[in-house]
């Protein structure tokens, strides 16, 4: 195989690994209405600056972005402002990890900052 084609591979290949990547990105109600009118998976991650589990759980996070298979989107939440959001979800603590499909809450995690707790919640959805 010649050098063009072998790079023309690997950029395909890279777009479509990156096409079903974790994506973290700020809460906003228009990004959560939009992934759950398309029934698309979508989690929430209930956070607050101050609290260091919630620093741990960025971390992983941060760290599954690049691990294939996790094609969803984490919309960040903020614990402290977003009142009205965590009564909607019944939300009673910082560092909760709302997990949906759609409309249907598929998992729920509080407080864990282990990777396979909090990868094996983002599969839930998928």
């Amino acid at each position: 195989m010649n050098v063009r084609k072998l790079l023309a591979s690997s950029l395909l290949l890279l777009a479509a690994v990156m096409a079903h990547a974790l994506e973290v990105k700020p809460y906003s109600a228009t990004a959560l209405a939009e992934a759950q009118k398309a029934n698309q998976p979508v989690a929430l991650h209930f956070r607050a600056d101050w609290c260091p589990t919630c620093r741990a759980q960025d971390k992983v996070l941060e760290s599954l972005k690049a691990e294939p298979g996790l094609g969803l989107t984490v919309l960040a939440v903020n614990y402290d402002t977003e009142k009205d959001l965590k009564r909607r979800f019944n939300v009673r603590a910082q560092s909760t990890l709302v997990v949906l499909h759609g409309q249907k809450e598929s998992y729920r995690v509080v407080g864990d900052t282990s990777p396979d707790g909090i990868r094996g919640a983002l599969k839930s959805a998928l």
